[in-house]
């Protein structure tokens, strides 16, 4: 028994690490507010827009809400409810490099933990590189603030649709005019998207506070449509978009309606054989000699 327990503790470390959208309902949703959701101009969100525990929508006309508008209600509650337990989790993952007092414009990033312990800056572009992963994940743990400067630039190159990118921003987030962004912000307080922003594949998620769009482009279906190039629209997924108002039943939610990645790839699966082979006769070998090897 002893030698089965073994192996199974060397499992994890031949899989790949797996992304799961953690969002839970709030994944339904481009915009999520706490106390209102405001817009002026020519706003487009991709899927839901919702308000909790406020109540208060403005300027949708003339934005455009491809999903539906929940305001106040049960639904946007158990959102809400989602966003903090999936903000609590992403926040407590174990860093993989401190970046705090650097601007994140210029640098190239594998997947990993990135941590600020204030404000994070972001002037010009910031390349994510998948390394060839179709599960790839970028979690960028925030202090305070987040603040794009204007015509700045997030871009995956390399990945999957299985690739996740998480914005955990400790009060407010700003995307500077005519930014081109990507990822979820999951913000404490609030969320304000200056004129032109766009996130062509994310969601703008404020727990507490105000989210304030000015002819903006929010979509979370990362597609050509909403803005990427041919070679990046299958970069970056999140859940899947049920029909007609993207959360037809909340109730009904399940993993089912999220794009879940746990599946090892093919080199990992050989080596996983191939450990477990081995030590199978390694076992045995050492019985032969009445002795016990362990994994």
């Amino acid at each position: 028994m002893r030698f089965y327990v073994r192996c199974a503790l060397c499992v994890p470390l031949l899989l790949p690490i797996a992304h799961a959208d953690i969002l839970g309902t709030a994944g339904a949703f481009s915009v999520l507010a706490g106390s209102t959701a405001t817009n002026t101009g020519s706003t487009v969100i991709g899927q839901n827009l919702g308000v909790w525990p406020g109540t208060a929508v403005t300027g949708f006309p003339p934005g455009i809400v491809g999903g539906t508008i929940y305001a106040g209600n049960a639904v946007a509650q158990n959102a809400q409810s989602d966003l903090t337990t999936a903000y609590n989790a992403l926040s407590g993952l174990p860093v993989t490099q401190d970046l705090t007092g650097q601007d994140l414009g210029g640098l190239t990033l594998a997947p990993g933990v990135y941590f600020f312990s204030s404000s994070a800056q972001l002037t010009g572009m910031l390349t994510l590189n998948a390394e060839g992963s179709d599960n790839a994940m970028w979690d960028f743990e925030i202090g305070s603030t987040l603040t794009t400067a204007s015509a700045s630039d997030v871009q995956i190159i390399n990945g999957g649709p299985g690739d996740g990118l998480f914005w955990d921003v400790g009060s407010s987030a700003t995307l500077g005019t005519t930014t081109t962004f990507e990822g979820n912000i999951l913000a404490v307080q609030s969320i304000t998207l200056d004129t032109g922003a766009t996130i062509s594949c994310g969601r703008a998620l404020a727990e507490n506070g105000a989210v304030t769009m000015d002819s903006n482009v929010i979509s979370s279906s990362c597609t050509e449509a909403s803005g990427l190039s041919a070679s990046q629209a299958t970069e970056l997924s999140g859940p899947n978009e049920d029909s007609g108002s993207g959360l037809s039943n909340p109730a009904d939610d399940s993993a089912a309606d999220y794009n879940v990645v746990a599946v090892a790839e093919p080199t990992s699966l050989l080596l996983l054989g191939c450990c477990i082979g081995g030590l199978a006769i390694w076992q045995k070998l050492g019985r032969k000699k009445g002795t016990t090897r362990s994994c």
